[in-house]
């Protein structure tokens, strides 16, 4: 199973890019937490999980879907992920 660690990232971004994602995704905690983002009640408790005290605790995401997975690796690594038009 590959899982990456998510940091720094804007929680209500997140939750819209889970949204478009085709298979589940996975929130795993530190202490051994397993949460299913696709599901709305999971999202509450993950995301009051993940933070704590006001600061985000350390926890990875799983995607079933490599292209999810690639998405929401791509959202970590430099935020919000826009398409442009290509004027060349």
């Amino acid at each position: 199973m590959k899982a990456f660690y998510i940091n720094n990232i804007d929680v209500e971004i997140l939750l819209k890019a889970i949204n478009e994602c085709k298979g589940d995704v996975f929130l795993l905690t530190e202490e051994g937490d397993r949460f299913n983002l696709k599901s709305k009640l999971s999202q509450m408790m993950g995301i009051m999980t993940l933070i704590k005290g006001g600061m985000v605790c350390n926890a990875k995401i799983y995607c079933k879907n490599p292209d999810d997975e690639s998405m929401l690796f791509r959202l970590n690594l430099f935020g919000n992920i826009e398409e442009i038009e290509d004027y060349i």
